[in-house]
């Protein structure tokens, strides 16, 4: 690691020098160096990352419950064997994290409570000048690096998205939001009214059902729900037969990938079949005469927003029993003592939860500038959903909506070390995105087409996201299934890619 000395009026600034600076230690960014540290050992490189602790999602979300929405043998790394239940909480989440910091001694690179405000790529100097501010010290630091690997997520951790309702200020109750759940929060024995339908209101209902006087879910519209049990059936089998470990878990993740696949391609060909077979496996878990066609049967077709998993059925066990229950309207004002709806009701609260979303973030809000001219990335076309014309030497981690986030994570990973060796091989320090000339008459698109997915959060900032054109190196995929061998053998000299 090289260390130059920046002279900026009257103060001397030491810059420390790295091939590739990483930014966030989340699932992503801890992928990503393992995948660099393997492939590409002799790299110097830095993770920075804001909070005070590695895990980025699994450090920010603590409400009652957390868990992953996909299950642990493909969202976890495929070069980490899982061995818990599919579906595992924030906490053993954590957990495997914190191994494979240690099984690959990432400690010594990750550089914690370094919060990055701006990075400026110089041709003239052929790399990044990152500057951080010390969230613990209030010190300002930075980094110059060759490669820039964001990783930071795309969400604001530190504040959800909760709509403006009329009124909410005269609830004389707590209003919180999941992604900044209060520690000392006191819900035992209260009524609790949780706003939202997706995997964190199916979260967070039957975490705290058994301990508070009612949990009422008041959803807008219905969404997707499918359950099952917390076992992987197939890896107890392999278990029992004494397989090992790294088998087990290729072995599960295949077949688990392969089953989400066939589910993925039967909402495409035959919608009305899934949402009917969907629809169905909640109608057995509610009692007779539940109103499923209200509460549980959305307006969309599946897949064009994430499917929330319940498992074991525990939201639905919570209804059966009275503990929870589902209310689907819409809001039209608060009161001193809940919530009144458009139908008229009124819903009676002590606590209320917005587990509306959040806020998306581009590039971690950083202030980018390409040779002084500051980055707007809304006027850049997407290579492969990673990087961006005119934009060098810089990888953004977006992963997939109906897989698991990680699954991009390790193909990423592999695209952007054969990237690097390639630059190597061809003895430059520069690549830049580029369309060809065959591109550029090609139609403007927007980041994701909005029939084919659409959750809140990306339609409220799609102003904000790269365009893409109607050819796949001009798009971010969300086939994993195809990606994953068409990745692996993209050609990094079609065009593409200026060098330099």
């Amino acid at each position: 690691m090289d260390t130059r000395v920046e002279h900026l009026g009257t103060t001397t600034t030491a810059v420390e020098h790295v091939e590739v600076l990483i930014v966030g230690a989340g699932i992503s960014g801890i992928g990503s160096a393992v995948h660099l540290q393997n492939n590409c050992p002799t790299r110097s490189y830095v993770v920075l990352e804001a909070q005070a602790g590695y895990g980025g999602t699994w450090r920010t979300h603590r409400y009652p419950g957390v868990r992953s929405d996909s299950d642990l043998y493909t969202f976890g790394y495929r070069f980490k064997p899982w061995t818990s239940a599919p579906i595992a909480s924030g906490a053993e989440i954590q957990k495997y994290l914190g191994e494979v910091i240690d099984d690959h001694h990432l400690e010594r690179h990750i550089r914690f409570e370094h919060h990055v405000e701006s990075a400026e790529w110089s041709s003239d100097e052929q790399r990044w000048t990152v500057r951080a501010r010390r969230t613990d010290t209030g010190a300002s630091v930075q980094w110059s690096a060759n490669f820039l690997w964001m990783c930071q997520g795309y969400y604001r951790h530190d504040r959800g998205y909760t709509p403006e309702w009329p009124g909410i200020d005269r609830f004389k109750g707590p209003v919180v939001h999941p992604q900044t759940w209060p520690e000392d929060l006191d819900y035992r024995d209260k009524r609790v009214v949780i706003i939202g339908s997706g995997a964190t209101a199916a979260t967070l209902a039957p975490a705290i059902a058994n301990d508070c006087a009612h949990v009422t879910v008041l959803q807008r519209s219905p969404t997707y729900y499918w359950s099952g049990e917390n076992r992987n059936e197939l890896a107890d089998q392999l278990r029992d037969l004494e397989i090992p470990e790294e088998w087990i878990h290729e072995i599960v993740r295949r077949s688990n990938l392969k089953n989400l696949h066939d589910l993925t391609q039967l909402t495409f060909d035959e919608p009305d079949f899934a949402k009917e077979s969907l629809i169905e496996l909640v109608r057995a878990a509610l009692p007779d005469g539940y109103d499923v066609e209200r509460h549980f049967t959305p307006r969309y077709r599946p897949w064009r927003q994430r499917l929330a998993f319940v498992p074991d059925g525990d939201l639905f066990k919570d209804i059966a029993a009275g503990r929870a229950s589902m209310v689907t309207d819409e809001i039209d004002s608060f009161s001193e003592q809940g919530i009144v709806l458009k139908s008229g009701e009124e819903l009676y609260a002590d606590i209320i939860v917005t587990a509306t979303g959040f806020n998306l973030s581009v590039l971690g809000d950083i202030a980018f500038s390409i040779d002084g001219a500051p980055l707007d990335l809304a006027e850049t076309v997407t290579y492969r959903g990673m990087m961006f014309t005119g934009v060098p030497n810089l990888v953004w981690i977006f992963g997939y909506f109906r897989a698991s986030w990680t699954l991009r994570v390790d193909l990423i990973g592999d695209f952007v070390c054969r990237l690097l060796r390639h630059m190597d091989e061809l003895g430059v320090t520069r690549v830049t995105p580029q369309l060809r000339r065959e591109d550029e008459a090609a139609p403007v698109l927007g980041w994701l087409d909005p029939e084919d997915f659409n959750p809140g959060y990306m339609m409220r900032s799609m102003d904000l996201m790269p365009h893409r054109l109607d050819r796949p190196e001009w798009q971010l995929s969300q086939d994993y299934w195809s990606e994953r061998d068409l990745l692996p053998l993209a050609d990094l000299d079609d065009g593409c890619l200026r060098y330099g």
